[in-house]
C-alpha cells in the first residue's frame, strides 16, 4: 500500500515553496499526498517563528497533529521550519510525541530519516535548486519562484538572518529553468519570492542584477504576469526601471516593506534611513513604470509599537501614509522577540498602545484602498481567476494585477464562465474596502 503524507504549512510564501519542495522529495520516494491528515502515515508541520502569534500558531498545528498521530500506531510526525530551527533543541524536551525536528536547511531530509531515530537538524545552509522536486500548492495559474534564501541585512526587529543564513542566490539559468518547468505546467503568474528582492545576485559570480533575472524571465514563452515581493529599500540602477518599464510581463507592482518613516525610528530599526531617495523612488516608479503601463501599485508593510517609537513618530508615519496614498499596506504590532538586537533596547512600548497604533493606521489605510477600489467601478480589468469562491460555489474567485496572491484582496467574478488559470476581462461593478465584484463580458469567448 502507497504511503500518504499530510503537511500543514504556515508562514510566509517563503516557507511555502520549502513545502513544495519536501512534497516533491516525499512524492519521488513513493509517497502520496492526504488532505485528511487520518489518512496519511506521515504528518509534518512546517513552522514560522518570526513573532509571537506564529510561533503559537506553530505550536497549536504540533499539538493537533500530535493528537492525530496518537489515534494511530506507527504514524510518524515531523516538524519543519523556523520554529524547529530556533527551538529544535527546547521543542524536543518538551514535545516527546514529535519524531524529528528538520530545520531551515536540513527539510530536504525528511525522506531520509523517517525510518531511522529521532533526530534534530539544523545548519541553514541548504539552497534548492531547478532539479529538486517539488509540488505547486497555488491555485489556479500562479506559482511561487524562489530566487534566494537567507538575508545579510540586520534589522534589529528580525531573526530571520539567524534562521534561515546569510544571502545564497540562485543563478539565473536556474531560476529561469525552474521558471520554464511551472510555465509548462500551467502557471501564468511568477511571483518572484526572498527575503531580500533587490539584494539578488550581489553573491554570485559576475554578480548579476534583479534586472538581468526580469529580463530573462521575461522572454519565456506562455508566462504572462511577473510580480515582485519582498523588495528591501535600496538605491537601484536606472536599467532596473527600463527593463521594468519596458517588459509587458513585468507588473506594475512591487511590494517593498518600508517599516517606518521617522529618522531616529529606522536608526533604531537598523534600516535605511534616506527617506529622500525613498519618495524620490516612489515617484520614479509611479511615474516611469505606472507611466509606461497605465497603472500602478504600491504595496508596503509598516511596524508600530517598535522600542523608542514616541507619538510624534507615529504621527509622522500616519501623516506619511495620508501622504503617499499607498495602495496596500500590511501594519504589525511589535513582537519582543529574543536573540534580536530591539529585544535588548528599552523604551519599550506597552503592548495595548502598540495594538492601538495598528488599529489606527490601518483605519487610515483602509478609507485610501475603499478609495481606490471605487475608482475601478465601470473599468474592465484582467483577472487571474482561481477558481470557484470560498465564500460561494456561485461565484468564480480571482485577482487583477494589482492584487498579489494570499495578502490583498479578491476579484469575486458573479457572470460568465472561466476555468482556473484563465486570464478572463472583468467588469467592475462593485467595490468594498479590499475586495471587487464584477462580470465577465457577454461577448467574452470561453
Amino acid at each position: 500500500m502507497q504511503k500518504k503524507v499530510h503537511l500543514v504549512s504556515l508562514g510566509c510564501p517563503k516557507n511555502r515553496v520549502d513545502s513544495e519542495v519536501m512534497l516533491g522529495t516525499l512524492k519521488r520516494q513513493g509517497f502520496d499526498v492526504a488532505d485528511d491528515p487520518d489518512d496519511a502515515d506521515v504528518l509534518v508541520v512546517n513552522t514560522c517563528s518570526f513573532i509571537g502569534p506564529a510561533k503559537e500558531e506553530s505550536v497549536e498545528a504540533i499539538l493537533e497533529l500530535a493528537e492525530v498521530k496518537a489515534r494511530r500506531e506507527g504514524r510518524r510526525l515531523v516538524v519543519t521550519g523556523c520554529l524547529a530551527q530556533r527551538y529544535g533543541e527546547a521543542l524536543a524536551r518538551e514535545l516527546p510525541e514529535v519524531d524529528h525536528f528538520l530545520g531551515t536547511g536540513a527539510f530536504l531530509k525528511i525522506g531520509e530519516v523517517l525510518g531511522g531515530p529521532r533526530s534534530i537538524i539544523g545548519r541553514p545552509d541548504y539552497l534548492y535548486d531547478a532539479d529538486t522536486p517539488r509540488v505547486r500548492s497555488t491555485r489556479g495559474g500562479s506559482g511561487y519562484l524562489k530566487i534566494a534564501e537567507g538575508c545579510d541585512n540586520a534589522c534589529a526587529f528580525c531573526i530571520i538572518p539567524k534562521l534561515r543564513g546569510p544571502q545564497k542566490s540562485r543563478p539565473v539559468e536556474d531560476l529561469v529553468r525552474e521558471a520554464e518547468t511551472l510555465v509548462s505546467s500551467g502557471v501564468r503568474e511568477l511571483n518572484l519570492i526572498a527575503q531580500d528582492l533587490t539584494a539578488y545576485g550581489h553573491d554570485l559570480p559576475g554578480r548579476p542584477h534583479l534586472a538581468d533575472l526580469l529580463q530573462a524571465l521575461s522572454e519565456i514563452d506562455g508566462l504572462r504576469w511577473i510580480r515582485m515581493l519582498y523588495a528591501f529599500p535600496r538605491r537601484l540602477p536606472d536599467r532596473f526601471l527600463e527593463v521594468w518599464a519596458g517588459s509587458p510581463k513585468i507588473l506594475p507592482y512591487i511590494d517593498m516593506p518600508l517599516q517606518h518613516v521617522t529618522e531616529r525610528m529606522l536608526e533604531r530599526m537598523r534600516r535605511p534611513r534616506n527617506m529622500d531617495l525613498v519618495r524620490r523612488q516612489i515617484e520614479a516608479f509611479r511615474a516611469r513604470v505606472g507611466g509606461a503601463k497605465g497603472g500602478f501599485v504600491f504595496r508596503t508593510t509598516f511596524i508600530v509599537g517598535h522600542p523608542g517609537e514616541t507619538e510624534e513618530d507615529f504621527e509622522a508615519l500616519c501623516e506619511f501614509v495620508r501622504e503617499q496614498r499607498f495602495d496596500r499596506v500590511g501594519v504589525f504590532a511589535y513582537s519582543d522577540e529574543e536573540d534580536t538586537a530591539a529585544y535588548e533596547q528599552d523604551e519599550k512600548v506597552p503592548p495595548e498602545v502598540a495594538e492601538a497604533r495598528r488599529a489606527r493606521l490601518m483605519e487610515i489605510q483602509r478609507s485610501i484602498s475603499r478609495e481606490k477600489n471605487r475608482a475601478l467601478l465601470g473599468r474592465t480589468v484582467e483577472v487571474l481567476v482561481e477558481g470557484e469562491s470560498e465564500e460561494s460555489a456561485l461565484l468564480l474567485q480571482g485577482r487583477y494585477w494589482g492584487q498579489a496572491p494570499e495578502i490583498d484582496g479578491q476579484v469575486y467574478i458573479n457572470r460568465g464562465e472561466a476555468a482556473p488559470g484563465d486570464l478572463v476581462p472583468v467588469e467592475i461593478t462593485d467595490a468594498a474596502d479590499y475586495d471587487l465584484v464584477g462580470g465577465i463580458p457577454g461577448d467574452w469567448g470561453y
